[in-house]
């Protein structure tokens, strides 16, 4: 099962991988998206925080999310309720990510594990969000450090635990990182060709 603990360990890795690019340009495009390196991270944070949300509350709407405000910095950007105040200041954006990461974390050690919320990939749990919150991490922070030059390979068993919950099909005779690159569509396993069209369930087991 996917835990609080694996949301920081999580967080923790990227934002010490993201730490070793502070003079970089975090504003050059993040590897397989239309958003930069700076938006993707926003963008993670953002659903960390989200995810936050939909399970800190007893009453959350039941077939929709939270209803924080977001903007969008422009038109191809991601839609955003978090985001860093300055723009030019990486220690900043790995601090707002850590932060929602956090705030993830702590709402999952303490909500009931029988509550249920939505997510259009299936109403889910608290598990459901912290496996949902690793994931977004681990993957999105290929994306960048693709784009900004850096090595990026998480723990095999933290990578299996999400698998097992969101991505219950995954074959399983590969590494699980690599297994996991590929249900997210980014990248080819022995006889299963890239996926273009993918989401995982997150329905409680």
């Amino acid at each position: 099962m996917t835990t609080a603990d694996d949301v920081r360990t999580a967080v923790s890795l990227a934002a010490a991988t993201l730490r070793t690019a502070a003079g970089r340009d975090w504003h050059v495009p993040a590897a397989g998206l239309t958003w930069t390196c700076w938006e993707t991270v926003e963008h993670v944070a953002d659903d960390l925080f989200a995810y936050a949300g939909q399970i800190a509350s007893e009453h959350t709407p039941p077939g929709a999310y939270v209803p924080f405000g977001w903007r969008r910095n422009r038109p191809d950007g991601p839609a955003l309720t978090i985001y860093s105040e300055d723009t030019k200041n990486p220690e900043g954006l790995v601090q707002v990510l850590e932060s929602s990461g956090g705030l993830l974390a702590a709402v999952v050690t303490v909500a009931p594990p029988e509550r249920r919320a939505f997510h259009p990939y299936g109403v889910s749990d608290p598990a459901g969000f912290a496996a949902m919150g690793v994931v977004e991490t681990l993957v999105h922070l290929h994306d960048v450090a693709a784009g900004l030059g850096l090595p990026w390979a998480p723990p095999e068993d933290l990578c299996d635990r999400v698998l097992r919950r969101l991505f219950r099909d995954a074959p399983e005779p590969y590494g699980r990182w690599e297994t996991l690159l590929w249900a997210t569509g980014r990248g080819e396993l022995p006889g299963h060709p890239r996926r273009t069209d993918w989401k995982w369930d997150g329905t409680p087991i």
